[in-house]
């Protein structure tokens, strides 16, 4: 792999699927802990991942990571309207 660190830029990483089952499984685990969470991934989970996993993922990857997540959390709990709502109050108070 070509390793370019000048004007500080960071050479991207390849991704195992090793690494996407460990990403997955940490957010699994955050998701089950936090409702705020789980409202977040449930209105944008592709933000929610790449935030949770602080490395470059490619479209593909993220997209892998969300169907996992889906298939072992239960979101049909989560208020979507009333997350959207509180979304839509939040951006309105800062004029956006």
């Amino acid at each position: 792999m070509y390793n370019d660190t000048r004007h500080g830029k960071q050479p991207r990483k390849e991704v195992a699927s090793m690494d996407i089952q460990k990403i997955t499984n940490e957010i699994i685990a955050k998701l089950q802990g936090d409702n705020g969470l789980l409202k977040d991934f449930a209105l944008n989970p592709a933000e929610l991942v790449k935030k949770i996993a602080g490395i470059d993922l490619n479209d593909e990857q993220v997209k892998q990571i969300i169907e996992a997540v889906k298939g072992k959390i239960d979101l049909s709990k989560i208020d979507v309207k009333e997350a959207t709502g509180l979304l839509g109050k939040i951006k309105s108070f800062f004029g956006k």
